[in-house]
């Protein structure tokens, strides 16, 4: 029997995420974006309609200049202001029970110790619901916010993420012996030292002796998701992820994608099922299809398209806000997200793909516009591709969600495409992989035990 698709939601604690414009709709409710009860009450709707987990995009920095500065996006706030995620998903783990918690951070921002130690006491508040999405930032503003002098190169910035992770491992899995907890009120011994090891981690950008100061949460390592689809993010993923987020243009190149990296997942000793793949779609729906298309008319006079083209261009370092729309999009390298261009060269393969394209392509590829049935037919294409859970992007919060989970869902379930039950107990890496802990075949199971004395004088 296939498995039913995996369901989370993509969001960003800002008024202006991916589909920009709609804050400005009266059902634009993420203009309020600043109200925990906005989330909270979001989360609850997830939690209760089926999916998995709510999935926090975030930045730590501007997006490259558009029409000559930066000034632009405060004034149409494309991800200015925006929250730390992390804080927040200490107030929704609280108010939800089986909810997974994801947040995107890049090395860039927190050296690994500490970012260890945070992540680790969420884990333990949400009793092992937390996801890292992984990045690495593309973003030259984020750079300068922490002390650089511009952006570092694309895959030097892999490297760097490749020691981060590597410290993350050594204190999440190595650090910890699982019997170093005693809390043997008689004896007076609260933990066996024996069982609890620094790490001495000696690295060209990092020195950690340790301990992790945290004790083994429930999934240890977060579920680890990232996202990039260039030839070094491909390689990254393939190595540590288990779970990545993907925009493709169509089933076809989401295929493709998707073997290339299971693939090399494989050649570096895992399992092709050790990583699943989200793709990222947005959907319009109606009764009829004629509703359908009436609401797409109404969505495409509400998206401001020049927000799209800043916002896309912005993420590659790249001004267009001075230029045709329809000029062609040739040969440009950038050391911004590469595999935004590669995705648009994809999308636009019988002619050059232009300005116009950035825009529309943003918005109107990942869409899907139809009838719960239609909508179904067409996710039982993307999942006949190999992807096993779709990332929902909003137009609106909550509309987007409540439509989604109130007309789409129960096709979904009827069709075998959403699970009948969700799962109501155990931790995220639980709900998606069937077991609490990575696998022995993950990079960062090298470290269990590779710490350990002897034995322990505590018994």
């Amino acid at each position: 029997m296939t498995k039913p698709l995996s369901f989370s939601a993509f969001v960003m604690n800002t008024a202006s995420h991916i589909i920009h414009g709609l804050w400005r709709d009266e059902e634009g409710h993420q203009l309020n974006f600043n109200d925990v009860e906005l989330w909270v009450s979001l989360a609850k709707k997830l939690e209760s309609g089926g999916f998995d987990a709510i999935f926090f995009a975030d930045v730590v920095g501007l997006y490259g200049d558009h029409r000559g500065g930066w000034e632009y996006h405060a004034r149409n706030g494309l991800q200015i202001p925006s929250n730390d995620p992390m804080v927040l998903l200490s107030a929704l783990a609280v108010n939800t029970k089986n909810l997974g918690l994801a947040f995107t951070a890049a090395p860039l921002q927190e050296p690994p110790f500490n970012f260890a130690r945070r992540v680790s006491t969420l884990d333990h508040i949400s009793k092992g619901r937390i996801a890292w999405n992984i990045v690495t930032s593309s973003l030259e503003n984020a750079f300068k916010n922490f002390g650089y002098d511009g952006l570092v190169s694309h895959d030097e910035r892999y490297r760097w993420a490749d020691e981060y992770l590597d410290v993350l491992y050594k204190l999440w899995e190595g650090s910890w012996d699982e019997g170093a907890i005693l809390q043997d009120r008689k004896r007076g011994i609260h933990a066996d030292p024996d069982q609890i090891h620094k790490i001495n981690h000696a690295g060209e950008r990092y020195k950690v002796e340790g301990p992790h100061l945290v004790s083994p949460t429930p999934q240890r390592t977060p579920m680890l998701f990232q996202a990039g689809s260039s030839t070094a993010g491909r390689d990254f993923a393939a190595r540590n992820a288990e779970a990545v987020f993907i925009v493709s243009p169509n089933p076809e190149n989401a295929e493709k994608l998707i073997n290339d990296t299971r693939n090399l997942a494989v050649k570096y000793g895992r399992d092709a099922n050790d990583i699943l793949f989200y793709q990222g779609l947005s959907f319009v729906i109606g009764e009829t299809e004629e509703e359908a298309r009436r609401k797409e008319i109404e969505l495409e006079n509400k998206i401001d398209f020049d927000m799209m083209i800043a916002h896309m261009a912005g993420g590659i370092g790249i001004d267009l806000g001075k230029v045709s729309l329809d000029t062609p999009l040739e040969n440009i390298e950038t050391e911004g997200t590469r595999s935004v261009l590669k995705w648009l060269k994809q999308s636009v393969s019988d002619r050059t793909p232009t300005v116009r394209d950035l825009a529309r392509l943003r918005s109107k590829n990942s869409r899907i516009v139809g009838t719960p049935e239609t909508i179904a037919n067409q996710l039982e294409l993307w999942r006949k591709a190999g992807v096993d859970g779709i990332n929902v992007i909003n137009a609106t919060i909550p509309g987007s969600y409540e439509e989604f989970i109130n007309f789409v869902m129960p096709v979904l379930r009827k069709r075998g495409l959403a699970r009948d039950e969700p799962v109501e107990s155990g931790t995220l890496r639980y709900k998606l992989f069937g077991r609490d802990r990575l696998s022995e075949r993950h990079p960062a199971a090298r470290y269990r035990g590779a710490f350990a004395s002897t034995g322990s004088a505590l018994q």
